[in-house]
């Protein structure tokens, strides 16, 4: 009676390994094609379409580099890269130094730390489009801040940088501050909760202060964080366009127009898709031009350690 069986065994043991082969590459098969096709496939169709006289409806016939011409001799393109160089420098700039101050205090063993945490990382719950709604009605000059003050007795205050065209870039700025800052904090707890004490303790024993010991030996240390951070960020920065889309819908005018603003006005409520299509490429580049160098960073590293 084990001899049969034996053999039966054996004989479906290959069925069973091939089976366990081929099992990962079934279950990650459907994720892997909508990613090919609904990413990278998209990336390369909007290429072509930058080639392309498209309109209202894609339109393959070629006119070479003059969608990328056209965008360059628009004047709202111009004025959406300078709003993006602007406010992303703003951003992430700010971002990075109240994330920091704040993962500095709450390292320092405060008592209710996690109720302070939460409220700092609650921002990070909600969306681009609930956080510029609410800094839309905090910031309007005839509901927000503006009117309550003044109906307070404080005639000369002024707070109307959402309808002046020269600041409005301003008021992005401190709603995108007030909900990334929060992230920025956690990811640098983080890293300091993950230092070597004993290095701490060396630097206290040898007489440097705290401020010292931030500045000179554990910040320098949190390198690899400080560059994802500014990864993120920037890749927000960019890519912004629900949080304008909510507050100021681009204006007055077009003088809060940021690049993604530019790229979705064009392709969808103008029709010109092949400028649109040229726009979202030149975003793609200066995103590349960010996450490229950190990689190639990491990577040369790893290599070298």
């Amino acid at each position: 009676m084990s001899a049969p069986a034996t053999t039966a065994q054996a004989t479906g043991q290959p069925w069973l390994d091939r089976l366990q082969q081929w099992l990962p590459k079934i279950v990650l098969a459907p994720s892997m094609l909508i990613v090919l096709v609904g990413f990278y496939g998209y990336i390369l169709w909007t290429f072509i379409l930058s080639f392309t006289n498209s309109r209202f409806m894609p339109s393959y016939s070629w006119v070479g580099l003059q969608q990328y011409q056209r965008l360059w001799e628009n004047e709202r393109w111009w004025v959406a890269s300078k709003n993006l160089l602007q406010f992303g420098s703003l951003f992430i700039a700010i971002s990075l130094v109240i994330g920091v101050v704040l993962a500095v205090l709450l390292d320092q063993r405060i008592r209710r730390e996690g109720f302070i945490r939460t409220i700092y990382l609650y921002p990070m719950a909600l969306s681009m489009i609930v956080t510029g709604t609410a800094w839309k009605w905090l910031l309007n000059p005839g509901l927000g801040l503006d009117k309550l003050l003044r109906d307070w007795g404080w005639e000369g205050f002024r707070l109307d940088w959402l309808v002046d065209p020269d600041r409005v870039v301003y008021c992005l700025v401190i709603a995108a501050v007030w909900q990334a800052s929060g992230f920025v904090m956690a990811l640098f707890l983080a890293g300091l909760r993950g230092v070597d004490q004993s290095i701490i303790r060396a630097a206290q024993v040898d007489g440097a202060s705290t401020p010292t010991i931030y500045l000179r030996i554990v910040l320098p240390s949190l390198r690899p964080v400080f560059f994802s951070a500014l990864m993120i960020l920037a890749h927000i920065a960019i890519k912004s366009f629900d949080l304008v889309a909510a507050m100021t819908a681009g204006g007055p005018g077009y003088s809060s127009d940021l690049p993604a603003m530019f790229m979705y006005a064009h392709t969808f409520s103008r029709g010109q898709m092949g400028l649109g299509a040229a726009s979202a490429m030149l975003m793609l580049g200066a995103v590349l031009a960010i996450i490229v160098p950190y990689l190639y960073s990491e990577l040369r590293g790893k290599r070298h350690a």
